[in-house]
Formats: C-alpha cells, structure tokens, sequence
C-alpha cells in the first residue's frame, strides 16, 4: 500500500506551510488497524499569533475584493476538489475510517456547497429605504471580520469546506482548527484553495491543543466570529470565552435524533432506508437517527426488520470495497458504546443484534440494535454517537411527539407516516432545527443546516450561511 500522505503534514500560516522547528506532534492513526501513519506538527503560541497577525491583514484585503473574483476562487477549488477526489477520499478513509462510497460522496457534497457558495456570495444585498427627498437611508450587509472556526473529525472534508466557504464568500479572512486526528483531508482541502489561488492571509490553518488554541485565538481582539462544530459541553466552554469580546457565534452541537415510525409507513422501504442512515459512517453523525419511537401496531415487525437487516451488513476496513461500515474514528469510540450497551441492557433492554467489537484490531464495534430500551438508560439521554440504534414503542402521535421534544437535543428528527395532515402537525410541533419526513436527507447546499436548544444556534449553508458571516450597518445620509 503506497504511502498515506503524499505530501507532509503541515500548519498553513501566512501562505507557508511550516512544520519541523522543534514543534510538538501528534500521531495520526489508521482506525482499521490502529497504528500511525504520521506525525502531525502543533501550533506554538508564536505561530497563533502569526496567524491572527495574517488573518487580520488577509481581511482588510479580502473584504475589498470584488465579490465575483472570491467566487472564482471558490468555483476553482471546487474544481480541484473533484480532481484529487481519489487521493483525498482515500485519505479521509485512511485516517477516519469511513468506507470510501461514503467518503466520496462527502466529497462531491463539499465540492457543490462550494460552487453554491460561489454564486450566493455575489448575491449580498442590502436595501435603500423610502425617505423625504433630499436625503437616503441605506442598509448595508459587510463582513463581520475575521473567523475562528473548529472542526469535528467526523466529516473531515465537509467539515473544514463548511467552515471555509461561506466565510471567503461574506469577504471574511479565517483560521481554521481542523481535528488533529483527521489532519490529512483538511491539508489537502486548504492545498486546493491555495492553488485555486486564495491569497495565504486569506485563510490559516492550525493543529494544536484544542483549549490552548481556542483560549489564544477567542481572547484576541482580531477575532470577531466563533464557528464550532462539535460536543454541547466544549461549545458551552467556547461561548463563555467568546462572550469577553462579544463576538459572533454560530454553534454547530451534538444531536439526539428522534425518529417517529407510525404504522401507516411503508415499513420495508422505511426500514431499507434507516437502516442504511443509521450505520452511515458508523454512526458518528451529529444527525444520525438515535431514538426510533415506533408505533405499537407494527413494532415487532419493525424491530425483527430492522435487527435482520443490521446483522446482514458487513464491517470491515474502510478501503476495502465490500465494507458497509467501517471502524469507529479512535480508540475512544468503541469504549464509550460498550459502556453504554452494557448500560441499557443491564436496566433492561433486548439486546437484538451486535452489541461488542468487531473485526481484528483497530476501532471496530459491531452495528448494535436494542429494543425496549427504558428511558432510564444513558443511551436514552446521553449522544452515543456511534453504531447503536434504540428503539422503544409509543402509542398516540401526542406520545412520540413529547418523546420526541423530551431532551435538550434540538438537532434534527425524522418522521415516516403517509398521512399528510400529521406530516403538516409533525414539522410544526417537533422541536428540531431539522426536519426530514420520508427521507433521510437533511443537507443540501441552499438549506440551513443547524439546530436548537442545546444543539446550537445558527446555520450553515444555504443563504443563512453566508448571513451568519455578515454586520448589519444603517447609513442614513441628508
């Protein structure tokens, strides 16, 4: 097998790559198999502040820029994504674990929500409002500033485009942390941004201690946004640094996705299609189908459907072509869902399929489906984040919906009836930032993608994206 990375790990700073110099790192791991595949180079203070330094000055020149050339930029890099599709997704398997099905496909997400951020970028307007002859009243949409945005390791591509993308669309300068354990994909998406030439002020890149970093880059008066996708707890930590110099937020949390089964669905499709979400990149999506809330009529069935199916996928090493699922993204993953397995099924619940570690060696745990789950168990309350469906019964729509509604979690929900007035009170009453009824699909590039309640506040993508990005200015002239 050829080398993973065919270029060296680095940090982006000032439109240098650095690394060596004495610089701690940090040991990327294959998930398949467990061992290291590189040393990664970690930002020293110094280099923070180069790159506040750099994304300071990147934004007094980016904001000046004509809207249709930061488009060509974005336009370009889409462009390359899709060029170095099969080094880069073979890089996000290697180092996430993901099957290489689902890592392109993330790929080719990345590569539209970049050619939609293109066009919506020149698509920025304010408005002149009705006054008195002889004087004016304008409303104005600038770019907030300088960003500092932190990524998850689960979406390794996707992730560091979100971030990247609508915030060099609005005119502003960034510095990204992607996740240290994916550090591969998110060099090679800032790779294709430089060669599609974004100027290197324009957007940094750093790996680091993540609380030395975000205290350094959220103290810093240059900062004036936080974008954070990740755990509630560390978001809840982000917001209070941010909060000393008032900057903008957009959090992108955890999620506890309902999913409400009623009995005039078409089960089997219903169950061919959840069956397949669940398990997507082993389950480690913030909008993962969690909490399947069935109703009585056809609960058995669904359950023996939905363990038959699971007991059918076959676990293996993300880049071999016969994998449905892949391992778990480190070796904390497998651990915490065994713990919360053994949870659940020592208060009670039927353990129907999976249920401890698959394959040999790396990061596997086997795609996991427990019924009758009580609402005592921490799996019912906690994000599992990880290959483990719970399914309980419920009788009236009122029940699923306060089942539903029951937890912080504030995400997404998913909801199978053919009844169209329930579908119409269904989006209207579940509180979910997102709301997919009859499919699965939640993230297109011109929707918002966010939540609320503790899931976070704001969006990405779509319009919402770019807005999040932008300071509302009135000028009022006579």
């Amino acid at each position: 097998m050829p080398a993973t990375y065919d270029t060296p790990l680095g940090l982006y700073i000032g439109g240098e790559w650095l690394s060596g110099g004495g610089r701690d790192t940090h040991d990327v791991l294959n998930p398949a198999t467990g061992a290291g595949q590189a040393a990664l180079p970690l930002a020293t203070i110094d280099d923070l502040d180069r790159a506040l330094a750099a994304a300071e000055r990147g934004f007094i020149a980016w904001r000046a820029t004509p809207p249709e050339q930061r488009g060509a930029v974005l336009t370009k890099t889409a462009q390359l994504l899709r060029e170095r599709a099969d080094r880069i997704t073979r890089i996000a398997t290697l180092e996430q674990g993901k099957i290489q099905a689902e890592a392109k496909g993330e790929l080719a997400a990345a590569a539209a929500l970049l050619d939609f951020h293109a066009a919506e970028g020149q698509r920025i307007y304010g408005r002149v409002l009705p006054r008195p002859s002889g004087t004016r009243s304008m409303v104005l949409h600038q770019p907030v500033g300088p960003v500092a945005a932190f990524c998850a390791w689960n979406f390794p591509i996707m992730n560091v485009v979100r971030k990247l993308a609508p915030a060099i669309a609005a005119g502003c300068s960034i510095i990204i942390k992607p996740s240290e354990e994916t550090a591969g994909s998110a060099v090679e998406v800032l790779r294709c941004f430089q060669d599609a030439g974004l100027p290197g002020d324009v957007a940094q890149c750093v790996f680091g201690v993540p609380d030395q970093i975000s205290r350094h880059l959220l103290a810093s008066p240059i900062t004036r946004k936080l974008s954070f996708t990740g755990s509630v707890p560390v978001g809840k930590q982000l917001m209070k640094l941010a909060a000393d110099t008032m900057m903008h937020t957009t959090m992108e949390l955890g999620g506890h996705s309902p999913v409400l089964v009623f009995d005039d669905c078409d089960l089997d499709k219903t169950l061919d299609i959840l069956v397949t979400h669940k398990f997507r990149n082993a389950g480690q999506v913030c909008v993962a189908p969690t909490r399947f809330h069935v109703q009585d009529g056809i609960y058995d069935r669904f359950a023996s459907g939905f363990a038959e199916r699971t007991r059918a996928l076959r676990i293996g090493d993300g880049m071999d072509a016969a994998s449905q699922m892949g391992p778990m993204a480190n070796p904390r993953r497998p651990e915490a869902i065994a713990e919360l397995v053994g949870d659940a099924t020592g208060r009670g619940a039927t353990l129907l399929a999976g249920g401890d570690r698959g394959g040999e060696g790396g990061f596997f745990f086997q795609p996991t489906v427990l019924s009758d789950v009580p609402l005592a168990a921490r799996a019912m309350n906690e994000e599992p984040f990880g290959p483990v469906a719970l399914l309980t019964r419920f009788g009236s729509e009122a029940d699923a919906v306060e089942e539903a509604n029951r937890l912080p979690f504030g995400l997404a929900a998913y909801c199978f009836t053919e009844n169209g007035r329930r579908q119409n009170r269904l989006g209207d009453d579940i509180e979910a930032g997102m709301i997919a009824i009859n499919t699965v699909r939640l993230s297109w590039g011109d929707s918002p993608f966010g939540g609320m309640k503790d899931s976070g506040h704001g969006s990405e993508d779509g319009p919402e994206g770019i807005a999040a990005h932008l300071v509302t200015k009135a000028v009022h002239i006579s």
